[in-house]
């Protein structure tokens, strides 16, 4: 069967052509409208370039806005974007009770792209919440989240389904999936996840034939299809690892996803007694608890503070014991499965997988008949999606650095950048080939947007506009 791209199967949510929300259509990466500029940079193919403040998060595109978010000093903001000129036509500041400390530096308090819907724009912010402004930057409602308990801090984005908006907030303690009226900010439904713990992935869309369409979500331990309309969980896999961080990536009736953890491991689930077992064996003071002093192994010793404790009560109670399990029953691969069934599909839908040269962050990549990955380090994998065969593996030479962004596709060409700002434009196929990798002189973790003509690159401190025709 052929590979077509799941975001043309919602003519009510996205066409094609847009770029309305984080990787473009439906997640994907892949426009056939717009293509690649083989040559650019600061100074080269440059039709306008506009200082921004500094944030992680992706533009998303109307068809004469350019909206992103940003964090300049201690302040939040939404920014629209002429996009003819590159002038900034408004901001406006989202309010900030609260700053999460992140312990990592690779993340941010801005890292969510916002989604329009042509018009109105949603932006979403850890330390805050849900925002909606109008064309203008009128707000049209807010909505208060958190404080969240993730100390990497946010990454997943919201997305549109026709009027409603979803938001994913995975977090240690008291993770949830949201589904609101994006005209009104009301509630439509709210999906508790109690197995999820601290996850990163963006929600992506599934229409089956003759059913109702579905949401997907990847997140600690399992990969859920979620029903549109109820929030209902209608199928689910198991054993993804705890912290999930790539979107997976729907073709068609299948999905390909890839996870990686050093903490996942098969073959030590075994060394995790049941919790009974543990307490009856540890717990010396027999509170029903276990503290870090009553812990014999080095390794949950270690990870006591950090990775076990999700409450941070300084106790692990029965839930950060199990979860403790799940982790030892986790694979880190890149996965396929075909989307159908109703409940666990973990056997039912299984494919293929592949565990080698697999990335940390950026989501794979499904274009015309080959699957990709990239890899920290500028490895670069192309395989046969019906089987899972590696097809090509190489460094992409110039651009060996670490990678937040996930690639894009356009027109028979690839486009990756690396966190330090090298832009390796590859033709794309089986046996893909780098034809020139630029310099932007400047860091980037966004994902650039392609419409109309003209790619959108966002650095460290500057959006570009480059042309595609050459």
């Amino acid at each position: 069967m052929g590979y077509r791209v799941a975001a043309l199967f919602f003519p009510a949510v996205l066409c094609a052509a847009d770029w309305t929300q984080f990787r473009g259509p439906n997640a994907t990466g892949v426009t056939e409208e717009t293509g690649i500029p083989l040559a650019f940079g600061p100074e080269q193919n440059v039709v306008w370039k506009t200082a921004v403040p500094t944030g992680h998060s992706s533009p998303v595109l109307t068809a004469d806005r350019i909206y992103l978010t940003g964090v300049e000093g201690e302040k939040l903001f939404t920014f629209a974007v002429d996009r003819a000129s590159g002038r900034i036509l408004w901001r406006r500041e989202a309010p900030r009770p609260r700053k999460q400390e992140i312990e990592r530096p690779a993340n941010g308090p801005s890292s969510a792209s916002p989604v329009t819907d042509g018009k109105n724009v949603y932006s979403f912010f850890q330390d805050f919440g849900l925002l909606a402004y109008g064309p203008d930057g009128n707000e049209l409602w807010r909505m208060a989240l958190g404080p969240f308990n993730n100390p990497f801090g946010h990454g997943s984005s919201p997305i549109l389904s026709g009027h409603t908006l979803l938001m994913a907030c995975d977090q240690d303690t008291g993770s949830f999936l949201l589904a609101i009226d994006k005209n009104t900010g009301k509630v439509l439904w709210r999906k508790e996840r109690p197995h999820a713990q601290r996850g990163y992935a963006t929600p992506v869309l599934y229409q089956p034939a003759g059913g109702a369409a579905q949401v997907l979500l990847a997140g600690s331990f399992r990969l859920s299809g979620y029903d549109l309309r109820t929030g209902n969980e209608i199928w689910w896999i198991r054993r993804l690892p705890w912290q999930v961080k790539p979107t997976p990536v729907v073709s068609g009736d299948m999905v390909f996803f890839v996870t990686m953890s050093a903490e996942s491991n098969p073959g030590e689930q075994e060394i995790v007694p049941p919790f009974a077992d543990a307490l009856r064996d540890l717990d010396k003071n027999k509170d029903g608890k276990l503290s870090k002093d009553e812990i014999v192994d080095p390794k949950v010793k270690a990870r006591f503070d950090e990775y076990l404790d999700l409450d941070n009560t300084g106790f692990l109670e029965e839930r950060d014991w199990q979860q403790l399990q799940e982790r030892r029953q986790g694979e880190s691969a890149l996965r396929a499965y075909r989307i159908g069934g109703k409940g666990d599909i973990t056997d039912s839908g299984f494919l293929w997988k592949n565990s080698k040269s697999l990335p940390n962050v950026p989501s794979p990549l499904a274009y015309q008949d080959v699957l990709y990955t990239l890899k920290e380090g500028g490895v670069f994998t192309s395989y046969d999606p019906k089987s899972g065969e590696v097809l090509k593996q190489g460094r992409l030479q110039g651009a060996l650095g670490t990678y937040y962004m996930s690639p894009v596709a356009a027109k028979g060409r690839i486009l990756v950048i690396s966190e330090d700002g090298k832009a390796a434009v590859l033709r794309a196929g089986a046996q893909w080939e780098v034809l020139r990798v630029n310099d932007l002189g400047d860091g980037c973790k966004a994902t650039p947007a392609l419409l109309d003509g003209k790619m959108y690159v966002r650095t460290t401190g500057m959006l570009y506009c480059f042309r595609t025709s050459d």
